[in-house]
């Protein structure tokens, strides 16, 4: 019977426990909701960049070094989406934007 009342005595500093882990789940489902807008936004934004600077790409006027570094940024949508990743966490930003 003693034993018994230890392990309720126990499920007391459970109950604190337990809503500990439910509020640790329960914010997974705020940053899923975060992280979804940030990659939203994210790519918008490379794909703006990628159809703003095709003109860069397909510019004659433009020497072929800088034509082919735009191409190989911000060519198509996956190379684009990297290099918008690149400056939004890596600090990379001033890289990937001062030469255009």
């Amino acid at each position: 019977f003693v034993k018994a009342l230890r392990v309720l005595q126990g499920v007391k500093h459970l109950t604190a426990l337990r809503i500990l882990v439910g509020t640790i789940f329960a914010s997974f489902f705020a940053l899923f909701w975060s992280i979804s807008v940030v990659v939203m936004i994210m790519l918008v934004a490379a794909m703006f960049l990628c159809q703003m600077l095709l003109g860069a790409v397909n510019d004659i006027d433009i020497p072929d070094d800088v034509r082919s570094w735009i191409f190989n940024q911000y060519g198509d949508s996956v190379r684009s989406f990297y290099t918008v990743f690149e400056f939004t966490f890596s600090g990379g930003g001033p890289k990937n934007a001062r030469p255009l």
